[in-house]
């Protein structure tokens, strides 16, 4: 792994209310320093807006917890993004995402066993990963599978992962774990 190009932030980049989030995050996450927290924490207000918004979509979203951690992993997959593998596929065994499953999900949506609403949320999901929009049959095909709220956080939730794994990438955050 090459050097962060900027490292976790101590106590005085942090500041008093993004350490102690960073601190308990990490604690939640398993780990003496969750380096995407402790990185993005020197941000400061920006920083507990973009915990809040993520924290709508996971856990707080409309989507299943299993579902959602399907799409990120797979997000994770597509992206190359040890990090957010990592984490996730710690996150998604919480939910039901079992090794057999998350192999599937690597496999992609033409992998054996998946069930057809699981296929739909993977080509949905690789589909606006490759073309940034989705077709109208693939749309038609998750909007039966989805309500309206959940179609929009599904889009936000892809486009929150992919641009995460721009950030860890391009930051060289190093992994946890």
């Amino acid at each position: 792994m090459s050097t962060p190009r900027i490292p976790s932030g101590s106590f005085s980049q942090l500041g008093p209310i993004n350490w102690v989030l960073c601190r308990i995050l990490s604690k939640v996450a398993g780990t003496p320093d969750a380096h995407l927290f402790s990185t993005l924490g020197r941000t400061r207000g920006l920083f507990r807006g973009w915990l809040f918004y993520s924290g709508k979509l996971m856990p707080g979203g409309r989507i299943s917890r299993k579902e959602t951690e399907l799409i990120i992993n797979r997000v994770a997959y597509l992206r190359d993004c040890g990090y957010e593998m990592d984490h996730h596929r710690r996150i998604g065994a919480r939910f039901g995402v079992t090794e057999e499953l998350l192999a599937q999900v690597k496999q992609g949506p033409q992998a054996p066993g998946l069930t057809p609403r699981h296929r739909k949320i993977l080509t949905a999901t690789d589909e606006l990963m490759d073309t940034k929009n989705l077709s109208d049959a693939t749309w038609a095909a998750l909007a039966g599978e989805f309500d309206d709220r959940q179609l929009i956080e599904f889009l936000l939730l892809v486009g929150q992962y992919d641009s995460l794994a721009t950030t860890i990438a391009t930051l060289r955050i190093e992994r946890d774990f």
